[in-house]
């Protein structure tokens, strides 16, 4: 290996050093954005399977109930 194919491999190494750099903070931030919704999932569910134990299904509200409060979307 002469000194031009070394300066060439030292080139191809620190091209995709920087590369893996300017991606890494994507790909975690990506990571990150997986994992809440998977826990806003669960809660869902969660939240679902409770409101089926907690009232039976031919029940009906009281009379002046007031819903279940939801989130607000922005």
């Amino acid at each position: 290996m002469d000194t031009t194919q070394t300066e060439a491999l030292v080139s191809m190494v620190a091209v995709l050093g920087l590369f893996v750099l300017m991606i890494l903070p994507a790909v975690i931030g990506i990571a990150h954005d997986r994992r809440i919704d998977r826990q806003i999932e669960r809660a869902e569910a969660g939240r679902a399977a409770a409101g089926r134990r907690s009232r039976p299904s031919a029940a009906r509200p009281a009379r002046g109930a007031v819903p279940p409060r939801t989130t607000r979307t922005v």
